[in-house]
C-alpha cells in the first residue's frame, strides 16, 4: 500500500527544477511530492535528481509526465519514481497503454532496465526489479475533460490503475465555465464515488491551503496544495508588502 492509500495524504506540486525545493518540501512536513514535467521546464536528467532527493528525504515521488508517451514513462520509472500520473487520460483505451506502459510484460510493454536507478544499478534481484514495476509502481490517469467523466467507470475498472485524479481547472475549462460550477463539482465528486466503488483512492489539487482541506473533507483520499513555486510566491508578496508598509 502506498501513501496515497492513507487518508488525508498531502502533497504539493514540484515545478522548480532545484533539489532545495523537494528538500524544503520534505522538512516541511508534506507525504509526497509531484514532480511537474507538463507544466514545468524539467526534463528527465532533473526529474532524476529531483526524485533521488525527494527519495532520500522519505517522501514518494510521483511524476507528472507531459503526455501519454511509454517511452518517456519507461524513463522517468526507472529513474527511480514511485509512480506517474498521465495527463489527458479520456478513454479506457488511453488508460490501458497507461497501465500497460507502467508494467513489464506480459501484463505490459515496458522494456527491461535493471542497471538503472530502479535496479539499483543492477544489484537487485531480476524479480524484485520486476515486482517494483508489476506491483509497486504507481499508475494514475488524470481526468480532466467531460469525456472521461463519462468514462470513468470504465477507466476506474481497469486492473493496473492505481488511483485516479480529477484536474478540476482542465474539467472546467472543458466545460466552459469554472471549478465552482455546481455541475463540475457534481462531476467530480461522482468520479469519487466511482473510484471508491472501485476500491481506488482518488486525488484532487488546490492553489490553497483550504482548498485542499475542503477536498479532503468531501472525501477525496490524497490532494495536492499548491505548488513550490506559488508558496514562494505568496511569501515573497507578503515579505516585501510587509516591510514597505512598515518604511511608509
Amino acid at each position: 500500500m502506498s501513501v496515497l492509500h492513507t487518508p488525508g495524504s498531502l502533497g504539493t506540486w514540484v515545478k522548480m527544477p532545484t533539489i532545495e525545493s523537494v528538500q524544503i518540501l520534505a522538512h516541511a512536513g508534506f507525504d509526497f511530492v509531484v514532480i511537474d514535467q507538463e507544466h514545468a521546464p524539467i526534463d528527465v536528467r532533473t526529474a532524476y535528481q529531483l526524485i533521488n532527493t525527494a527519495t532520500a528525504e522519505g517522501l514518494l515521488a510521483l511524476v507528472r509526465v507531459e503526455e501519454l508517451q511509454p517511452s518517456t514513462i519507461q524513463r522517468i520509472l526507472d529513474a527511480g519514481a514511485g509512480g506517474v500520473l498521465i495527463p489527458h487520460i479520456d478513454t479506457p483505451e488511453q488508460a490501458e497503454l497507461a497501465v500497460r506502459s507502467v508494467r513489464f510484460p506480459p501484463k505490459g510493454i515496458r522494456g527491461a532496465g535493471g542497471t538503472s536507478r530502479a535496479g539499483r544499478w543492477g544489484t537487485l534481484p531480476t524479480a524484485e526489479y520486476l515486482a517494483s514495476g508489476n506491483e509497486a509502481a504507481l499508475c494514475i490517469p488524470q481526468l480532466e475533460s467531460g469525456l472521461a467523466i463519462e468514462n470513468v467507470e470504465k477507466i476506474a475498472a481497469i486492473d493496473g490503475v492505481d488511483a485516479l485524479f480529477v484536474g478540476v481547472a482542465d474539467l472546467s475549462m472543458d466545460m466552459g465555465t469554472t471549478p465552482g460550477d455546481p455541475e463540475v463539482v457534481r462531476l467530480y465528486l461522482h468520479a469519487l464515488d466511482v473510484a471508491h466503488q472501485a476500491g481506488k483512492p482518488c486525488g484532487f489539487a488546490s492553489g490553497t491551503a483550504a482548498g485542499a482541506r475542503a477536498a479532503l473533507d468531501q472525501g477525496f483520499d490524497f490532494v495536492m496544495a499548491s505548488s513550490d513555486t506559488a508558496m514562494l510566491v505568496t511569501q515573497a508578496l507578503d515579505t516585501a508588502r510587509t516591510v514597505k508598509q512598515l518604511q511608509a
